[in-house]
């Protein structure tokens, strides 16, 4: 292990403040204190996670505390290490911003300790776990020795803590990762799509999609970035940007320009495509929606991009394979099972409303939506055109019940659920029949009942086998 010098280049030599106790606090206090760094790690929660994390840390002589957090420490610090939950105005961090103290996220420690690292950054509203996923797979199919970080699950600083890391890095990053990475210079970076997110914690959208162009910060002549061509604000914010641009597309080419992105899905010829030559069906994609093509379409340029393995007969076919042997993840449009003739269908991971949207968009039989959970700021009335085509009923639950009501009630079809998710999905079955499907698809975050999306899923998988 071989730092990079730049980041602690230029700053006195003092303790190293790390906040938050989750994963990536752990694995980046972990990595600091081991690099020979005085760090102090703190998390406001007390969870028993927290206090596990705590403990294991202690063993290496970090400072830490639990369900609080020393102000004064944090201010007289020489860095601060930020978790991407802790928003920007979080007390630490406000104390960190009045006493002068510089913050970065784990993402820019585990960078500093990967030097040279070739990575594939993926980015975006919606489709980026699924995106990353499948960038991962691809590289692997080609025979590279790969493995998925970052916001996808595991932490970068984990990676760097390897004796031996990988030759590849498939990095996904959210917006609160890329506000505190400001090295950030991947070897291809991709940007799946832009709509409103996470309302609750930025001032505004400009603000939200900002960060999102971090991953630009640092372009130069020899980038490479990957593209949704359909995307008015995606291509809006490319516009300029140095570097070769690829782009990928589900739509046909509009009528005013004759030219196709570089891979698209060919309607016609029902294929994904690279420049004019079919790689495979879209019947031999296991994903569901018009939303997953994209995914794959991503992905699949973005591994060419890096690797140019589409000039090889074998590289083309192994990427195909790969495409091939790639199946839903958990909670994003996932198959859960089909009882009694009835698809119950988990996309948990759906807590904003364009997320919900592109999921109604590529539902092909009736169903009935449950739609609720935490309300994040945005209004769901958008969801009734596409819920149209194939939607039956509404079923609006948890916090967010009347607002969903509110907004879609004169539009669609709505039930408005009082109980707990167990009558909500008791509802569900009472309702669809044999050839229906029932979609999870909340638009909302889901700590109102759940601790998390995954237990929301895990909760939905558990309820539906139950006939």
């Amino acid at each position: 292990m071989t730092p990079n010098p730049s980041l602690f280049r230029g700053r006195a030599p003092g303790e190293i403040a790390v906040i938050g106790l989750g994963k990536s606090g752990r694995s980046v206090a972990t990595l600091l204190a081991r690099d020979g760094h005085r760090v102090y790690a703190s998390d406001a929660g007390s969870s028993a996670a927290a206090a596990s994390s705590a403990a294991a840390l202690a063993t290496l002589g970090v400072a830490t505390d639990v369900g609080r957090h020393d102000l004064e420490r944090i201010a007289r610090a020489a860095l601060v290490v930020a978790s991407p939950g802790v928003p920007p105005t979080a007390p630490p961090l406000a104390a960190a911003a009045t006493g002068g103290v510089p913050v970065v996220g784990e993402v820019e420690v585990a960078l500093h300790y990967l030097p040279g690292l070739h990575y594939i950054a993926v980015t975006g509203t919606n489709g980026k776990t699924t995106t990353t996923a499948l960038v991962g797979h691809l590289l692997r199919a080609l025979g590279h020795e790969a493995v998925d970080a970052g916001n996808i699950g595991l932490p970068l600083a984990e990676v760097a803590l390897m004796s031996s890391p990988p030759e590849w890095v498939a990095l996904e990053l959210s917006s609160f990762q890329l506000h505190d990475t400001p090295s950030v210079d991947p070897t291809v970076g991709v940007l799946t799509n832009l709509s409103p997110d996470h309302l609750d914690r930025y001032e505004s959208v400009e603000a939200y999609y900002a960060d999102k162009a971090r991953l630009f910060a640092n372009a130069h002549r020899g980038s490479r970035w990957v593209v949704n061509a359909d995307d008015a604000r995606v291509m809006d914010m490319v516009a300029g940007v140095k570097g070769t641009i690829s782009t990928f597309s589900i739509r046909e080419p509009g009528f005013w320009s004759l030219k196709r992105a570089d891979a698209y899905y060919d309607r016609e010829s029902n294929a994904l495509c690279y420049r004019g030559d079919a790689s495979i069906g879209r019947e031999e994609l296991p994903l569901l929606g018009d939303h997953n093509v994209a995914n794959a379409l991503a992905a699949w340029l973005a591994v060419v991009t890096a690797t140019d393995a589409i000039r090889d007969p074998e590289g083309s076919e192994r990427l195909a394979a790969g495409l091939r042997t790639f199946h839903a993840l958990a909670h994003r449009m996932e198959p859960v099972g089909e009882f009694d003739g009835v698809l119950w269908i988990n996309d948990s991971k759906a807590t904003n409303v364009s997320s919900t949207r592109v999921a109604l968009e590529g539902m092909a039989r009736p169903f009935v939506l449950l739609l609720g959970g935490r309300h994040k700021g945005e209004p769901y009335t958008s969801l009734a055109e596409p819920f149209r085509r194939h939607g039956k009923v509404v079923l609006a639950y948890g916090e967010a019940a009347e607002i969903v009501e509110r907004d879609l009630g004169a539009l669609v079809p709505v039930e408005r659920i009082a109980g707990g998710f167990d009558e909500v999905m008791a509802r569900a079955r009472a309702l669809a029949v044999p050839g229906d499907a029932v979609l999870l698809s909340p638009a909302c975050s889901s700590y109102d009942m759940f601790n998390n999306y995954e237990e929301r899923g895990a909760e939905f998988r558990r309820l539906a086998a139950q006939r």
